[in-house]
């Protein structure tokens, strides 16, 4: 069983659980395409489960001198975890203005390029409320943010993107 290798394990050779993982590896793989969407997640589970395995060995039980029980209990809490995020940002996305395609004249090309020159979340609160008129209190939804926050942070970009925009008069 897996007695011996943990042991090792335990003390910090790799190689020991690299045979821990070769041994386990597709019977949680199985497991974990049962409870996730995909097959990406599944792999990810896979990984996390290990990665946890390792990380946490010094709390970890052998069950009758196998890891096997320990690991296909991580995995499934490893994949509720996955499944709960992947919601997440499926919802977070929903509320997303759809994409669509715009064309920009030569004249917003410097707009574009200000725009671009922003950091991420300046460019995320002026999409949302410039471009697309999200109030504060949508925009702070879709942030996870408070609305306060979005108004602080619009009010910021708007003065960093007209700097990029005001010819320098240096």
């Amino acid at each position: 069983m897996d007695d011996d290798d943990w042991l090792q394990a335990l003390a910090g050779d790799g190689d020991a659980f690299a045979r821990i993982f070769d041994r386990h590896k597709d019977r949680i793989r199985r497991h974990s395409y049962g409870l996730v969407e995909s097959s990406a997640d599944a792999e990810d589970v896979v990984a996390v489960t290990f990665f946890e395995a390792w990380r946490s060995r010094s709390r970890v039980r052998l069950v009758h001198g196998s890891l096997l029980p320990w690991l296909l209990v991580t995995a499934t809490n490893v994949a509720r975890n996955v499944s709960r995020s992947s919601r997440r940002y499926a919802l977070a996305l929903s509320r997303l203005p759809p994409v669509t395609s715009v064309e920009l004249a030569s004249t917003d090309l410097a707009a574009t390029r200000a725009l671009r020159g922003l950091s991420l979340d300046d460019q995320r609160v002026i999409t949302l409320c410039v471009l697309y008129d999200f109030t504060a209190v949508e925009a702070a939804a879709v942030l996870g943010v408070a609305p306060g926050t979005v108004k602080s942070r619009l009010s910021r970009a708007k003065q960093r993107l007209a700097l990029h925009l005001t010819p320098s008069t240096a």
